[in-house]
């Protein structure tokens, strides 16, 4: 036991170093607007060269994942139907479905859902 709470100390100080050393390591000395600003055929941009990103946009993908793990999570279940208690399935199903349309229906009602306004 106390060979093992050595060695896990004995880690923990090593990684912590490592995390030192390359945080130290890692900063840049030399802060040049030149070489902050986009490049741009060597002339000054002429706007600013990040794009406002969609908030919509986000909350579609996130929704779209969200559904894509879901499917991930169903397909299983077909698989074991008919190798398990038939109404334990059928219960743990219906249940996870009924979150899965409460979950859809409040998405729905706070307008998630839709891409224009």
């Amino acid at each position: 036991m106390y060979m093992m709470l050595m060695m896990i100390m004995f880690i923990l100080t090593l990684v912590s170093i490592i995390m030192l050393l390359a945080s130290i390591l890692s900063k840049k000395s030399i802060e040049d607007r030149e070489k902050c600003s986009p490049f741009e055929c060597g002339f000054d941009p002429k706007s600013s060269a990040r794009l406002p990103f969609s908030l919509r946009f986000f909350l579609i993908a996130v929704i779209f994942l969200i559904f894509d793990v879901e499917i991930a999570l169903l397909l299983p279940m077909t698989i074991i139907m008919m190798s398990s208690n038939m109404k334990s399935w059928f219960t743990i199903s219906l249940i996870f479905l009924i979150i899965l349309l409460i979950g859809l229906f409040h998405e729905w009602n706070q307008g998630s859902l839709e891409w224009a306004d």
